[in-house]
């Protein structure tokens, strides 16, 4: 498994890292099968974990601190706080008051007095970033956080957060995680050449973009009844029916390739130089097995190039498919004079 430098921290890190989003009560929730999944990882040379507060409300983390036991020194932790933990407003974002509550919970579950990677899930819009920035700082200076990245951030926002960082003398985000995939190529526009400019190391999900990308002869089989995911698998939606074409051609380019189209589309991810490691988020250990045995793979220039005219570079060929609207776009009382 090769390495790369996480955003100058100098913490190594693998390439492939292991997402536990589906690890408990919104995947698999068979404990023991989780922890020996993580250990495989771990035993395939992956070194870095990722997991949040939210993930299964706090039962991913408290999975991943069963399967460190004893191995502790071995991972680049990270985990996340900023998304609703519970109906109470005050759990959740930004403020001090949260942050320092948080991340005593987070220590507590994974059973750790560190967390490598502390990052903001979502930007907060009600919180200056300079009490984030000063109380996520005083954490780093506590050593219970080695470094501070961010989660789905806008590139304004990132910029803002740096800005901060440096004029209030703050640690700053050493990193940003989004979603990217070969259907999904509009960060290649902003945020990675954004995060670039400042020397963050970045953390993509969702490489097989909710399962279009995993081979399965119907991606959408299965999702037609999945409540508020639908849409991102209704075939009338204009958007999808330009990502079954697409899936359709990436399939044949994978044959000629002598890959499997999980394969193409993790490594595809990986040839992006501004990419630091890319989550992969197995829920079994055939899942697992089958990433794993990915690891290494790369892309010839003219694969590459096959890939860019079938889905031009920057391109969303669905923009449902972004997880998140700008503030000012996805709250309605943000764009309209009050009456």
């Amino acid at each position: 498994m090769k390495r790369r430098i996480l955003g100058g921290t100098g913490m190594s890190v693998s390439e492939f890292a292991l997402g536990t989003m589906m690890l408990g009560a919104m995947g698999n929730t068979d404990h023991d099968e989780s922890v020996g999944l993580i250990h495989t990882a771990l035993d395939a040379g992956i070194n870095f974990i990722d997991t949040a507060d939210v993930y299964s409300a706090g039962e991913s983390e408290e999975i991943v601190g069963k399967a460190l036991k004893g191995r502790r020194d071995e991972v680049v932790l990270a985990t996340k706080f900023a998304l609703p933990m519970g109906s109470d407003t005050n759990h959740r974002g930004g403020s001090r008051r949260w942050i320092t509550q948080a991340v005593e919970g987070s220590l507590r579950r994974l059973g750790t007095d560190y967390i490598d990677l502390y990052q903001m899930h979502r930007w907060d819009p009600d919180t200056d970033p300079d009490e984030t920035l000063s109380a996520l700082s005083d954490l780093i200076r506590a050593g219970k956080v080695r470094t501070i990245g961010s989660s789905l951030f806008h590139p304004e926002q990132i910029v803002e957060a740096q800005w901060v960082a440096e004029r209030r003398n703050h640690h700053r985000f050493r990193s940003e995680q989004p979603p990217y995939n070969i259907l999904l190529r509009g960060i290649e526009a902003t945020t990675l050449p954004t995060a670039k400019r400042y020397g963050m190391g970045v953390l993509t999900f969702g490489p097989l973009g909710s399962g279009w990308l995993s081979g399965r002869a119907d991606p959408t089989a299965g999702h037609r009844n999945a409540g508020p995911a639908t849409r991102l698998f209704d075939q009338t939606e204009p958007g999808n029916q330009l990502k079954v074409e697409a899936v359709g051609k990436l399939t044949e380019l994978a044959a000629e390739a002598g890959l499997k189209m999980s394969h193409l589309a993790v490594a595809f991810v990986l040839t992006h130089p501004a990419i630091t490691s890319v989550l992969i988020g197995p829920r079994t250990p055939a899942q697992l097995t089958d990433l794993l045995s990915g690891a290494g793979v790369e892309l010839s220039d003219d694969v590459l190039d096959r890939i860019d005219e079938i889905v031009p570079p920057g391109v969303n060929l669905n923009q449902q498919d972004i997880l998140f609207l700008p503030t000012t776009l996805g709250d309605k009382h943000a764009r309209r004079r009050p009456r």
